[in-house]
């Protein structure tokens, strides 16, 4: 039971970091700016699903945003086109702060279940050697 813990929690703790991961890639693009016959930078996503049984978590897959991104009137930018406007991505900045949070505190949640199965298995083992 307390292997399972660790590997569950394990699990998570991947798609925790793979979701910390994406989400800081898509806060440092959110002003990479492009010309409007570009496509703009595309948001990273991640979907997980649980495994079966009790097999924990995986990512089941790594969508990608709109590249359509959003026009901006910036006549003076260098790529500015012939009416002066220029491509954003359509990134924002509030759900992926919000985004942040989430996976930061199940990134610690995940990470302190292993810390007590680890706990509850030295325990155990302690237990052993006094018999």
């Amino acid at each position: 039971m307390t292997f399972d813990a660790i590997g569950i929690a394990g699990s998570a703790l991947t798609v925790h970091r793979k979701w910390l991961d994406a989400i800081s890639d898509n806060i440092a693009n959110a002003n990479t700016v492009s010309r409007t016959t570009d496509e703009a930078f595309r948001a990273r996503y991640i979907e997980a699903r649980a495994g079966e049984g009790t097999s924990g978590v995986y990512i089941s897959s790594t969508p990608e945003g709109d590249a359509e991104g959003r026009i901006v009137h910036q006549p003076d930018h260098p790529l500015a086109d012939a009416d002066g406007n220029v491509k954003y991505p359509d990134v924002d900045l509030n759900e992926q702060m919000t985004s942040l949070i989430m996976a930061q505190r199940g990134y610690q949640a995940s990470a302190q279940v292993v810390d007590r199965a680890k706990e509850t298995y030295q325990a155990a083992l302690q237990i052993g050697k006094n018999a």
